[in-house]
């Protein structure tokens, strides 16, 4: 935002997270509260990195009721799995190439994967040191544990197309 007050919406958060732990709204809290909202931004704004900003929230709001939808289709699949008959599970290690580099992006995909049961987000790696673009971002893939992998591609393209191409789209990138 600006110099002396650069995150505006985490110097609210601290404020009422402050108040709510200590269970006063007197004025010496609110006072001390306020000081640390303003000043805990200031003194850590050189260690945060500049995240991609929402471009479109209406699909954010989309996305995530797509996110919830799969969570609960995905809890009533691996019920079956388990307590079902067929108790042959096949688990493996699948790499997900990545078309993001920002980090922010990446992290909310490897989250939405880990959130949907059956499925962890285990790490992100980079493709390649040689495989480098023109802006020196290096591709990188996801790796993600499947707890029962039918098919490989298949998984790929759904975690591309239900999740990477949504959240490329709401921060544009």
């Amino acid at each position: 935002m600006n110099r002396y007050f650069p995150a505006p919406s985490t110097s609210i958060l601290l404020l009422v997270i402050w108040l709510l732990l200590n269970n006063s709204l007197s004025f010496g809290q609110v006072l001390l509260g306020t000081i640390l909202a303003i000043s805990i931004p200031i003194f850590t704004r050189p260690f945060t990195e500049q995240n991609p900003s929402v471009k479109r929230p209406a699909l954010a709001i989309k996305q995530l009721l797509v996110v919830l939808l799969d969570i609960i289709t995905a809890n009533i699949q691996v019920a079956i799995l388990i307590v079902g008959p067929n108790k042959r599970l096949r688990p493996a290690f699948v790499k997900v190439p990545l078309d993001m580099t920002d980090a922010l992006p990446i992290t909310l995909l490897a989250s939405t994967v880990s959130l949907t049961p059956g499925t962890v987000s285990a790490e992100v790696y980079p493709i390649s040191e040689e495989h480098h673009t023109s802006d020196n971002k290096t591709p990188r893939y996801l790796l993600i544990h499947v707890l029962d992998l039918q098919d490989e591609a298949k998984l790929i393209e759904q975690i591309k197309t239900r999740y990477e191409a949504p959240i490329k789209e709401i921060f544009g990138c």
